[in-house]
């Protein structure tokens, strides 16, 4: 199993993929995500079969303090570390506490473990909410996640259908479950690579700059791509994005009209008009 779409995609090439962890195994290798929870979410779930766990994972991934939470709660076998990383055995773990189940905000919302801002609205999501004018039509949110910016969308009447796309499987399951609206069709994918059946009137998103630990601006200008391609010729992206990133270029290189809209100090918001058709 895996919860993002497009590391599913590539290993389903390989083998058959299964929606969670589960017996018969002799073994189950577990591979650390970056989010320290998530991470011993899987350990868990895969101890409960009783049967031994290999743990792989990076130093960047907290393998190290995994590793030292273990052994005071399970066998540990001899520990392989090679470039950065770390590869040991599970044995006999009961590790029922570790197992991390969605869990509601302040506000409500139910969001996942090792999702994008779990403990409520980020800030950038909510000043691109605010700024919104009630939108009409076809609505794709890129980068949906549990549903932030999608949920204020749906509040216009006007809005026809709401494609929210999201490749993290329990962000996109959580946002299913906060959305209760015909309008809304939820699409497990690599918002990079994903196209809508019809043209959209308008693309809101939040994208992700993040490939790991490492800042990677290249995702956003993919999102911003997408959402180029996705738009009707008189459609409307609107974006937020953190001060620092450089996606200026990008937008005029695939919108006719660019408007930088009030931000704040830490974001920057846009409306971008008329995409440009590659020929």
């Amino acid at each position: 199993m895996h919860d993002r779409q497009p590391d599913h995609a590539r290993l389903s090439e390989r083998a058959e993929m299964r929606e969670a962890i589960e017996g018969p195994a002799a073994c189950v290798v577990v591979s650390l995500p970056r989010d320290r929870a998530a991470g011993r979410d899987r350990i868990a779930r895969a101890a409960a079969l009783g049967v031994r766990v290999l743990v792989d994972g990076q130093k960047t991934d907290g393998v190290d303090s995994i590793l030292k939470e273990l052994r005071g709660r399970a066998r540990i076998g001899p520990v392989i570390s090679k470039a950065h990383g770390k590869l040991f055995a599970v044995e006999d773990a009961d590790l029922a506490d570790w197992i991390a189940e969605p869990a509601r905000t302040a506000d409500g919302w139910l969001t996942p473990p090792g999702g994008f801002s779990v403990a409520g609205i980020d800030p950038g999501t909510r000043l691109l909410a605010q700024a919104l004018p009630p939108l009409s039509g076809h609505v794709v949110d890129l980068g949906a996640g549990w549903g932030a910016l999608s949920a204020p969308v749906l509040e216009s009447a006007a809005v026809t259908r709401l494609d929210l796309v999201e490749a993290h499987r329990p962000s996109l399951d959580c946002a299913r479950a906060n959305l209760d609206d015909p309008r809304a069709v939820f699409h497990w994918a690599d918002a990079t690579a994903w196209a809508p059946l019809e043209a959209a009137d308008h693309v809101v998103t939040n994208p992700p700059f993040h490939a790991g630990r490492k800042g990677d601006p290249g995702i956003g200008r993919a999102f911003l791509a997408t959402a180029a391609a996705a738009l009707a010729p008189r459609g409307r992206l609107w974006l937020v994005a953190n001060r620092h990133l450089p996606y200026e270029s990008a937008l005029d290189s695939l919108f006719s009209e660019v408007a930088e809209l009030p931000g704040s100090s830490a974001f920057k918001l846009y409306r971008a008009a008329r995409p440009r058709r590659r020929r």
